[in-house]
């Protein structure tokens, strides 16, 4: 990974993705037992605590010039992609909300990884 101005610009855009997608998981996941039918969201639960900890150590990677950071990338992409899908099915703000984060970072990951 390069330190130019462009890679710096597309690193900070990326961890922008990432952590906020971090923050709109938990958030969720959060919500999610709060609400009434709390069974019907044990999924949504589990792909949002998921979600949140790949891009956290992502996010971790990043920041550090990680070698190891495109490997993960991918898996990134895939457990956004799915918890985005999850979430999407459900009605409550904060399951749109989460599922719009989800999709902006497994594109920004896209966009890194090239």
């Amino acid at each position: 990974m390069t330190n130019s101005p462009a890679s710096a610009t597309q690193n900070q855009a990326l961890l922008d993705a990432l952590n906020h997608c971090v923050a709109a998981c938990e958030h969720c996941a959060t919500a999610c037992l709060g609400e009434e039918h709390v069974r019907h969201m044990t999924d949504c639960i589990r792909l949002d605590r998921d979600c949140a900890d790949i891009c956290a150590l992502v996010a971790r990677l990043v920041a550090r010039g990680s070698e190891h950071a495109k490997h993960l990338i991918k898996e990134c992409i895939e457990v956004c992609t799915k918890c985005a899908n999850e979430c999407a099915k459900h009605n409550h703000p904060h399951c749109q909300q989460c599922a719009a984060a989800c999709r902006a970072c497994a594109e920004a990951c896209r966009e890194y990884a090239g």
